[in-house]
């Protein structure tokens, strides 16, 4: 769908292919259904750290660009399937850290939702560091979607997700 609408009226939702992120999505179509406004999906990508030694891996910034891309389109075919046609979607792929990253999306949109646990760290932290530095920093209202793995796999997300006001 062609975007008419404007950042304000989007809400902003973070994925990374992680079952949180895709109970994250859902939330995130659901709301943005209820409220009448856009979505707009980031998925960011950075170079990873790789040990000293005397293999490094041909990694391209173009290749981890077209991955995160694969991967934010991905999961929103597998989450939104066709109900997703009939919200404004729309995408960026961006590098950077991702709590920097969607802090600069926040700027500009009316929410910010988020899983609590991405694809990295400590699997038995109830936040996760993405999760936690939007709650403490953003200026718009933050959603972080949380519950168990199977539950957000089933997508029984009922009473799951906390919002912090933005100041």
């Amino acid at each position: 769908m062609a975007s008419t609408i404007s950042a304000e009226d989007r809400i902003v939702v973070g994925v990374d292919g992680s079952a949180s992120s895709q109970a994250a999505l859902r939330w995130a179509a659901d709301e943005a259904r209820r409220r009448g406004v856009g979505l707009h999906v980031v998925t960011c990508w950075d170079f990873p750290v790789l040990p000293v030694g005397p293999y490094q891996p041909p990694i391209s910034a173009e290749e981890l660009h077209r991955e995160a891309r694969e991967i934010a389109e991905k999961e929103i075919a597998n989450v939104l399937g066709a109900s997703g046609r009939d919200l404004d979607v729309s995408i960026a792929i961006t590098e950077g850290p991702p709590s920097l990253t969607l802090l600069v999306f926040a700027r500009t949109a009316a929410m910010v939702v988020v899983g609590s646990r991405g694809r990295g760290g400590f699997a038995g932290l109830l936040l996760g560091s993405v999760s936690q530095h939007l709650a403490e920093h953003a200026r718009c209202p933050v959603v972080i979607v949380h519950g168990d793995e199977d539950a957000m796999r089933r997508g029984d997300l009922e009473g799951r997700a906390g919002i912090v006001p933005g100041p």
